[in-house]
């Protein structure tokens, strides 16, 4: 039996369309030179990433889906404002996923942007400068490899 490529789940939160559309285009660079297939799916903001990653694990283990997900990788990005509340999003987002990592054993390769400017953002994101989208798919693609390495 041929095992088939190992597919990733792409979960981008859309809060900020120019700026996840830079990270998405770099992220979808890096896992197609590797082979690897992958699946978009939209999420509102940072603080639902998490939660869509739960929703696909719920759906693999109640086969819900036939998908199987080697790794994730999340994409998004909050731009600090005039209040705390950017402290409160970043720091729940980052803990959500940590926290499923952790629990679950998930290769993820985490591509969220937290910056003070939208400038700072913008650079980050464009797959031309900093390219955070292909790095945070080239950090899934590691975490898939040393899972595979270690046996599970």
């Amino acid at each position: 039996m041929v095992s088939a490529a190992p597919r990733v789940l792409i979960v981008e939160a859309r809060f900020y369309d120019d700026i996840t559309d830079h990270l998405v285009k770099g992220a979808i660079q890096e896992l197609t030179e590797h082979g690897v297939g992958y699946k978009r799916i939209i999420a509102p903001g940072i603080l639902e990433l998490p939660a869509v990653i739960r929703f696909a694990i719920r759906a693999m283990e109640l086969r819900a889906i036939e998908e199987r997900y080697a790794g994730y990788v999340v994409l998004g990005c909050a731009i600090r404002g005039e209040t705390d509340h950017y402290e409160h999003v970043c720091r729940e987002a980052m803990r959500g996923i940590q926290d499923l990592i952790l629990e679950y054993s998930l290769a993820v390769g985490n591509g969220i942007l937290t910056c003070g400017t939208r400038e700072q953002a913008v650079e980050r994101a464009r797959f031309d400068q900093k390219n955070i989208g292909g790095k945070a798919a080239a950090a899934c693609l590691s975490m898939m490899q040393i899972k595979k390495e270690i046996g599970l």
